[in-house]
């Protein structure tokens, strides 16, 4: 497989503020929504949410950039498919706003809280590849040891051996370990609000063989993910999401981020509802409450978009990884298959080509109710997007990542 390092981020100075996680269904037809703008600018500091006024304070540039960021946000609404929409952006300076449009509640229409909490979906893949490679750091986990080595005998099936699988190929989906999404997407409504053990993923995952011999290819699972934070907890005696906690969220000061506690199934703060679709062409409904522990690792964190741009800005600055990790996690194969096109994959982040030039750095993640896109350059800009129900085939998928492409190329 291709390599593709890419130019080393460069480090931003003043203020800081598809990858899939569940099987994407196919929606019903548009909806009739009530539709409202929310707009913030939080200048960069505290994290302040206090709308703003329609007048742009920071000059005709700026007024012009809220114009398009508006029209984006609005765009994603308009056919009514999405009950609702959020994005935060960051500039080269630290300075952040937060839009939203559509509705938060089907039921009794009210404005999107413009910088809500939002399931993340696989996003959290990124924070527990984080976690491994800060262990590589420490002298703890080998890149590319053997599974074998943290789990012995875990990894066993058809195909399947734990002794030939590297940590490196976990992280990077070059292992071939068949995917356990199917089981939990394919009856959604029985795991929203059951408690499921990491363990009890790997088992629906044996029940397959597996997909081609470790290194061969390019394949997205998150089996993988389950596995690596099985490792995290053998090898530090923590739980990861206490891991994740103390290495990452405390580390840069992320107030509305979290790994949800076991049986934890409501979303802490604010937040727009979720939708989702059990079939195609049944009602959506509120999803809001669920246990996301069917996507643990992979996928059950919540966070905000403002935060997730803080999140990878601050690990391409270096703030998270010594630069031999942030180097290893940069190291991209190409992510043949990926709905993206040109998307490359490296340790838990994707890199994706931007229509202006150059790329941008980030990961994406679906799980029921929620969708999220976004990233950041390596000149500083991040954007984040999400929407409120997943995507209903690669049409919608393409209109979220040409949105991520417009805001960063503005």
């Amino acid at each position: 497989m291709s390599e593709h390092v890419p130019t080393p981020a460069v480090r931003r100075r003043g203020p800081r503020r598809r990858i899939t996680a569940l099987t994407a269904i196919t929606l019903v037809a548009a909806l009739g929504l009530h539709t409202a703008y929310a707009v913030a600018d939080t200048g960069g500091g505290d994290g302040d949410t206090s709308r703003s006024g329609p007048q742009d304070k920071q000059g005709e540039q700026d007024t012009q950039e809220t114009g398009v960021m508006r029209g984006l946000v609005d765009e994603l609404v308009r056919d009514g498919v999405r009950p609702g929409a959020l994005v935060a952006t960051q500039e080269r300076d630290g300075r952040t706003r937060t839009y939203a449009a559509g509705t938060a509640d089907l039921a009794t229409p009210t404005p999107v809280p413009a910088d809500g909490q939002i399931r993340i979906g696989s996003n959290t893949k990124t924070f527990t590849a984080v976690v491994v490679l800060q262990l590589v750091g420490e002298g703890r986990i080998g890149l590319d040891e053997p599974v074998e080595t943290y789990l012995p005998g875990l990894l066993r099936g058809e195909g399947i051996d734990g002794r030939g699988i590297t940590v490196r190929q976990l992280l990077q989906h070059t292992s071939g370990l068949p995917e356990y999404v199917q089981a939990v997407a394919g009856d959604y409504a029985a795991f929203q609000h059951r408690y499921t053990e990491p363990r009890e993923l790997i088992d629906m995952a044996l029940e397959g063989k597996a997909s081609f011999q470790p290194g061969e290819r390019w394949e997205y699972s998150n089996t993988n993910y389950i596995v690596a934070g099985l490792i995290v907890q053998k090898v530090t005696g923590r739980p990861l999401g206490e891991e994740i906690t103390q290495r990452i969220i405390r580390r840069i000061g992320l107030r509305h981020t979290y790994f949800p506690r076991p049986g934890e199934m409501t979303i802490r703060e604010e937040h727009p509802k979720g939708y989702h679709a059990d079939q195609p062409g049944k009602p959506l409904r509120d999803v809001s409450v669920s246990d996301p522990s069917s996507a643990w690792a992979a996928g059950a964190m919540v966070s905000t978009n403002e935060e997730l741009n803080r999140f990878f800005t601050a690990l391409l600055d270096g703030e998270l990884l010594e630069p031999e990790q942030l180097k290893a996690m940069r190291t991209t194969v190409e992510a043949t298959g990926h709905p993206s096109a040109g998307a490359r994959y490296g340790l838990g982040l994707k890199s994706q080509p931007l229509s202006c030039g150059g790329v941008y750095w980030g990961h994406g993640g679906d799980i029921p109710g929620y969708e999220t896109r976004g990233g950041v350059t390596d000149e500083g800009r991040a954007v984040s997007f999400a929407v409120t129900v997943l995507p209903g085939g690669l049409s919608d998928l393409q209109q979220i990542d040409d949105a991520v492409d417009s805001a960063l190329c503005r």
